[in-house]
């Protein structure tokens, strides 16, 4: 059985169980949107460390930060992970020489 690209065995019957396969289904491709775009400003500010770029670094982080914010206010990130994150990344932007 087949219901807009979500494969299942039992498929629901009722209308509100296929609104809310289809609700998870967009909420879970954001997540993982939002997510990898996080992970992947982490990696570049990681590489402006490594090559000892401060200035880029910084406007990298400040771009990081504010999308992690936004991801945390969004409900992607827990509030506490996101500070977290944005406080080690801080820590090693700023330890840069």
């Amino acid at each position: 059985m087949d219901y807009d690209g979500v494969k299942s065995v039992n498929m629901a019957n009722i209308k509100s169980a296929k609104k809310r396969i289809l609700q998870t289904k967009k909420k879970t491709e954001f997540n993982k949107f939002v997510k990898s775009r996080v992970r992947s400003k982490i990696k570049k500010i990681f590489g402006l460390i490594e090559s000892k770029k401060k200035d880029e670094a910084k406007v990298q982080f400040l771009s990081f930060e504010s999308d992690i914010s936004k991801a945390a206010s969004k409900g992607v990130y827990k509030k506490n992970t996101a500070s977290r994150l944005v406080s080690r990344l801080s820590e090693k932007v700023k330890k840069i020489s």
